[in-house]
């Protein structure tokens, strides 16, 4: 058409200075970042090196002395397991809801499991039109999390079903091939260091029993029952870091946005109330999740009434954050959860719903949209983007 202007040449992204590359590399995030970005071409894997990664395509084996502190077991392997939350890229499709939330679980190469979010429970079966192989460049993928449990080996050499429930925080030294775990065990913080090949337990004579771990920033932090916050070194030294009053069980770390927070649930009955059942009981005003942010300059744990976009979910083995945002939510503030709800003689597990704005427990179709991020899987995931392949 006369005046019209020549169309822009595409932009040869494979071309792009490796200084530049490596800035933005700099940014990303997690391993599954740093392998999409490696994946482009030849000139952006060359650019930066992948994630260490001493898990290989499988688990870990730790050591045939990996003996627990207290000499009753063997523990020979570690599992990772990646928290995702899968979705429809929003170029293509607006109406398609937020995601969908699972976490993969791999011990063997070749062996990958689909589990649920929150526990380490794996779904007995898949729908039948459950696509073999996702292909995650049609998908917007996130990495939201990752949890560590430890196993000890069969006869035959492999995993066995039997899980240690304690929680478990690891670190990655160097190039990879060197790591150190810190775990509860019995209330007790134990550690494990790959060049030493053995456990040891963390000497502390001021916490009789601790309730979390997590790695923040490089570090581990732990929580106590007592709410006492304390760093722990790599030479096992234990550095008390903050001293509150969060007195019970149920106390969480969750790293948000690269800040630390500390969920504590308060579980305060009011007396003069009689709840007829578990379920009067979790839905009373009286119980309630209270979070706190880690202002690491001052040593204290400040009060968080509001998370404005964030959305927490606390699990069996781990607990992570999401954006309301990604999730295709219209809010955030609330937190996730599983609990036994019902009378006391019919007690089974479901998901359940905080809402920071109103205080209030709930089931998650209290909320629309939350309820189609966990099973079964969305009706989109087996769309033709996604066929099985053999």
């Amino acid at each position: 058409m006369p005046g019209a202007h020549p169309a822009a040449p595409m932009a040869d992204w494979s071309q792009m200075p490796v200084d530049l590359l490596r800035l933005i590399a700099r940014r990303l995030d997690t391993q599954f970042d740093v392998l999409r970005f490696r994946s482009v071409c030849s000139s952006w894997r060359s650019s930066v090196a992948p994630s260490p990664n001493p898990f290989g395509d499988g688990g870990l084996r730790i050591s045939p002395h990996g003996r627990d502190p207290d000499d009753r077991l063997e523990i020979d392997f570690l599992s990772r397991s990646t928290i995702f939350l899968v979705g429809v890229p929003r170029s293509r499709d607006q109406t398609v809801p937020g995601g969908w939330l699972l976490k993969v679980g791999k011990d063997f190469p070749g062996r990958m499991h689909l589990l649920n979010p929150l526990s380490s429970c794996e779904f007995d079966r898949l729908p039948e039109d459950f696509p073999r192989v996702l292909d995650l460049m049609n998908l917007r993928v996130l990495e939201l999390g990752h949890e560590y449990v430890l196993r000890c080996l069969n006869d035959d050499r492999r995993p066995a079903d039997i899980l240690f429930p304690d929680k478990v925080a690891f670190m990655c030294l160097g190039n990879g091939n060197d790591y150190v775990l810190l775990r509860i065990a019995s209330g007790k913080l134990t550690m494990f260091k790959s060049k030493e090949k053995r456990w040891s337990i963390i000497q502390d004579t001021l916490s009789p029993w601790y309730d979390d771990v997590i790695l923040f920033n490089g570090e581990f932090y732990a929580v106590d029952r007592a709410g006492r916050t304390v760093i722990v070194g790599l030479d096992s030294g234990v550095t008390s870091f903050v001293q509150s009053n969060f007195r019970g069980r149920e106390k969480f770390l969750v790293e948000s946005v690269g800040e630390l927070l500390l969920v504590y649930r308060d579980r305060s009955l009011d007396a003069e109330n009689d709840h007829e059942s578990l379920v009067d009981y979790l839905t009373s005003e009286t119980v309630q999740f209270k979070v706190y942010k880690l202002d690491s300059e001052e040593q204290v744990w400040s009060r968080a009434k509001d998370l404005g976009d964030r959305v927490l979910f606390l699990g069996d083995e781990c607990a992570f954050s999401a954006s309301a945002a990604d999730l295709g939510a219209s809010k955030g503030n609330l937190i996730f959860y599983r609990e036994y709800v019902g009378r006391a003689a019919d007690l089974s597990l479901k998901m359940c719903v905080y809402d920071m704005d109103s205080g209030r427990f709930g089931p998650t179709e209290d909320h629309a949209g939350f309820s189609e991020l966990f099973w079964p899987p969305p009706d989109w995931i087996a769309s033709p983007t996604s066929e099985p392949q053999v």
